[in-house]
């Protein structure tokens, strides 16, 4: 019996003795006089036992089972050691059937002295931006290294999300940080969602040249500009507005996806025993619909912003490097110390010599050059093109497509060289000897 029971039996036995009135046991003890009257009755009845609580030794009926309880240790100690406690309540309902609250995981792992492996630290106050209020009106990007297979090195993983639901829109895995893994989720955006109106990214050189922002006042008068990046000039072309951050807590959304992502995706690839990079791209679709269910939330107008892509648009040929070439001999170009055959329906291309054409390359198209709106498939060529004589009647002939043609039988180039064609206006040496005499007697005459 503990004390409290001891004080409470004391205080109804006074009443039973009628020390005390029920009112003012009701007052001492902070019960109701109703309650006082039912211990009275009760002691009277079955003696100080009555005192006692009921419950006192039995197990709760919702208390978890010591089996099911010994699990839960367990498998937070080998299979899933590397999960946060809520993410691994999760994963004991979905892979174990033990449903279980977080609260009741966290109970018994603390107890058991285990701790959870994602660290919390105070937090700090920040004002928080509004979310915009449709979805696809601004779409924050960055990419983050990490060990995301556990025991393999670390690569990057280049994301999308949407600011609006904060629903993940892409996600696609590359050794290092680089426009291709970019291009890659732009590429998912606006192939699964649509264009959105704005993208949100850091100041990284693939966003914005290191020259911006240095040009003096002299210079911009001018009328000297910036050139746009690769992606930049992309993201215009698809009439997408590239806002750049100045801090990382500017874009403060993606920034803790990516502690959230470090946290769960490399439990996640354990579980399905993904080992490489290809596997865990693969991986992803399915990752990110099982996220948004779970941490989307509704925006504040339920119309979309994203545009949809006219389907004139090749996105191949805007999601890649676009460089500036002249055509040499032979309907060819140089490129990246390679030599080029510009190629149409699977033939040479006629020759532009010194055109200047816009040369593609991506890791989807290889490379492929635009000359005139045409497109052109190319061909490596093993050297540089021959230079044809300038001026040749053959080489011209072949070019523009002309037949030979063979001069008459009485053209002088076909007479003999000791004969010697007769002209009409030529004059013998006897008149030519008397002109001069009759010019030279003109001019004394005159002087």
């Amino acid at each position: 019996m503990t004390q409290k029971e001891i004080t409470r039996l004391r205080v109804i036995n006074q009443t039973i003795d009628k020390v005390l009135t029920i009112r003012e046991a009701a007052e001492l003890l902070n019960l109701s006089e109703r309650q006082v009257i039912r211990l009275k009755g009760g002691v009277l009845q079955e003696g100080a036992a009555f005192i006692i609580h009921k419950n006192r030794g039995r197990k709760p009926k919702h208390t978890v089972p010591d089996k099911t309880r010994d699990s839960i240790i367990e498998l937070k100690q080998s299979k899933y050691e590397e999960a946060n406690f809520n993410h691994y309540q999760e994963l004991l309902e979905k892979h174990e059937a033990i449903q279980v609250s977080y609260s009741t995981v966290h109970r018994i792992l603390i107890q058991a002295g285990i701790k959870s492996p994602k660290s919390h630290r105070k937090r700090k106050v920040h004002h928080r931006r509004k979310r915009k209020p449709q979805k696809g009106m601004l779409v924050q990007i960055d990419a983050s290294p990490h060990e995301w297979i556990i025991g393999e090195d670390s690569f990057d993983l280049h994301g999308a999300i949407d600011d609006a639901t904060g629903e993940i829109l892409a996600l696609y895995f590359t050794p290092n940080e680089c426009m291709e893994g970019y291009f890659e989720i732009v590429r998912q955006v606006v192939t699964n969602h649509g264009i959105p109106t704005s993208l949100y990214c850091d100041r990284h050189t693939i966003f914005v040249s290191p020259n911006d922002g240095k040009l003096s006042v002299e210079d911009q008068l001018d009328g000297k500009v910036v050139n746009l990046t690769q992606f930049g000039r992309a993201m215009e072309e698809l009439g997408i507005n590239v806002i750049k951050a100045s801090s990382p807590q500017a874009k403060g959304r993606i920034e803790r996806l990516w502690g959230t992502l470090q946290s769960r995706l490399p439990v996640e690839f354990k579980i399905h025993g993904i080992t490489t990079m290809e596997a865990a791209n693969a991986f992803l679709a399915v990752f990110i619909d099982e996220y948004n269910k779970k941490f989307g939330v509704e925006p504040e107008d339920s119309k979309l912003a994203f545009r949809a892509l006219a389907s004139s648009i090749n996105l191949d040929h805007i999601l890649c490097i676009k460089e500036e070439r002249t055509i040499i001999e032979g309907s060819a170009f140089s490129y990246q110390g390679q030599y080029y055959q510009l190629i149409k329906n699977g033939k040479k291309a006629a020759a532009m010599p010194k055109a200047k054409l816009t040369v593609l390359n991506s890791s989807r198209i290889g490379i492929k050059a635009i000359y005139a709106d045409i497109v052109y498939d190319t061909k490596a060529l093993a050297e540089r093109p021959k230079k044809t004589v300038a001026g040749s009647s053959k080489s011209q002939g072949r070019e523009q497509g002309h037949k030979r043609v063979s001069p008459a039988n009485d053209h002088p180039w076909r007479q003999s060289p000791d004969k010697k064609p007769t002209l009409s206006y030529a004059e013998t040496d006897t008149e030519i000897i008397e002109m001069l005499n009759d010019l030279f007697s003109s001019t004394r005459a005159w002087a």
